[in-house]
């Protein structure tokens, strides 16, 4: 559980850096499950021809780097969600035992516990981010995932329908985070508004109300994690470095309260109250969102947030 010291400093700045949160076997499987998937993945791109054999010693960054220079479809089956849109029942996505374990862990349970209670379900607005070097990075790239992710709020990036939910977002580093290989930085103090957000190459806060003079940078070792208040501004440093920065986005909500994307599937992840109620099987899991993909692929298009291009800021 946080400290007394540690809630004042989340409830009074907005964000909480928490270092070692992570147990390393928990980071050790999600690395493992990752490079199976890796390995699946470019024995594909060797069947169509793509690439050549791998060779011996060949890591998973080494695969990663060839599969972002060439243009493959890496991130999509590597994320634990569905993208903005555009899906088809065959698009790829990603929930094993490794990632489940990550989002059940109980040292982030419990810190987030401490800040919501005890009644948590793990919102299904949830993201897997792993970050090249700035400099292999194509003009045409805009996905917030790939790279530096511009100035927003959580809140501001969910549905109406969760403005009054209570959650928090778990911003876990799977390698170490720096700042020069690109990582977050929040508004610090204590917002209590939703600032208008534009869709530009992502949806981000507007020009008029960027957080320019109180912007913090927060370095975190891997295992560790940045939790923050919905209404905290964040973003991150562009990837400066030679290697990619890898973290994941856990968001989790006081059960029974709206996750601001209703349409996609959550689970209670902790139940003081009734301990029967928390999911246990990653398998059933990985159905929830199948079934998900599946109905939603046949059905009109959901948007995932409230913003388009044409609010009175964003022009």
């Amino acid at each position: 559980m946080l400290t007394q010291d540690q809630v004042e400093f989340f409830t009074r700045e907005g964000y909480l850096v928490v270092e070692n949160l992570v147990d390393p076997r928990t980071l050790e499987g999600v690395k493992r499950e990752y490079s199976a998937l890796m390995d699946d993945l470019y024995e594909r791109w060797v069947d169509e021809g793509k690439v050549k054999p791998a060779h011996a010693g060949m890591t998973f960054w080494d695969k990663l780097d060839i599969a972002y220079k060439g243009g493959f479809d890496w991130y999509q089956p590597f994320d634990i969600s569905l993208p903005q849109g555009n899906f088809t029942a065959e698009t790829p996505m990603h929930f094993g035992p490794g990632v489940f374990d990550l989002v059940t862990n109980r040292g982030i349970l419990d810190a987030v516990e401490s800040l919501i209670g005890p009644e948590i379900t793990s919102n299904p607005i949830q993201h897997v981010r792993i970050k090249p070097p700035q400099r292999a990075v194509a003009a045409s790239e805009s996905r917030a995932h790939v790279i530096a992710t511009d100035w927003h709020q959580d809140k501001g990036v969910t549905l109406p329908e969760a403005d009054d939910t209570t959650f928090v977002t778990v911003w876990l580093a799977i390698t170490d985070a720096t700042i020069e290989n690109g990582c977050l930085q929040v508004a610090s103090g204590s917002y209590t508004e939703m600032l208008p957000h534009c869709t530009k190459t992502q949806v981000g806060i507007a020009d008029p109300f960027l957080p320019k003079d109180n912007a913090v940078p927060l370095p975190v070792k891997a295992g560790g994690a940045v939790i923050f208040h919905p209404l905290t501004p964040h973003g991150s440093l562009s990837n400066q470095s030679d290697g990619y920065r890898w973290s994941f986005d856990l968001r989790y909500n006081v059960t029974g309260q709206p996750t601001g994307r209703s349409h996609f599937p959550d689970f209670v992840a902790r139940s003081r109250s009734n301990p029967g109620s928390e999911l246990k099987d990653w398998r059933e899991w990985k159905r929830m969102w199948e079934d998900t993909r599946d109905r939603l692929a046949a059905a009109p298009f959901i948007a995932q947030h409230r913003w388009d291009a044409s609010g009175p800021y964003c022009a």
